[in-house]
């Protein structure tokens, strides 16, 4: 059973925004643009969001507007700020080796993809969307979203690098 979602904006992205994270990172492939994929996108539900949480659910408006964001960056300039000198590691993150070298492998896998299989892929695999829940979202027919993720799918199958996890569970 699903929790309501909050009224509360700061509230919803506390509860909600790890999971948004993880969708905004499988799509760009990299975390800052994932973060500042994710930050655009609640930037823009938060002028309308007594009316999204008046609307059917916040939850899918989100994902709808972080999704199209998403799809709309395409070949976007990049004209924000840059990165100088070396970052410091994140205190509270620890990484495993293997986990870091299993999750560079999807997101070159997931590369390999056009964005919108990417999109298509993601929404229905990881966010387990139904077909039409993944058509109504990005805009397009359901006939698009099946072709789209057979066609994805078919890459990543093919993707050599992938087949070295066999059976087991992929950690994204």
């Amino acid at each position: 059973m699903t929790r309501p979602p909050p009224e509360d904006f700061d509230e919803f992205i506390r509860v909600r925004s790890p999971a948004l994270l993880r969708s905004a990172w499988l799509l760009t492939g990299d975390a800052g643009r994932a973060e500042d994929l994710l930050q655009t996108a609640l930037a823009r539900v938060w002028p309308r969001w007594a009316r999204v949480v008046a609307g059917t659910s916040p939850d899918t408006y989100v994902r709808k507007v972080l999704y199209t964001t998403y799809l709309s960056w395409y070949r976007r300039r990049w004209r924000f700020e840059v990165p100088t000198g070396a970052q410091a590691e994140p205190a509270d993150r620890r990484d495993v080796a293997g986990e870091a070298a299993q999750r560079d492998v999807v997101r070159r896998a997931l590369a390999a993809l056009s964005r919108q299989q990417r999109a298509i892929v993601v929404l229905r695999y990881v966010e387990d969307l139904s077909v039409s829940d993944t058509a109504e979202l990005l805009g397009c027919s359901e006939a698009a979203v099946k072709v789209q993720a057979h066609r994805g799918l078919a890459i990543l199958r093919g993707n050599p690098h992938l087949a070295v996890f066999g059976q087991t569970e992929v950690s994204l």
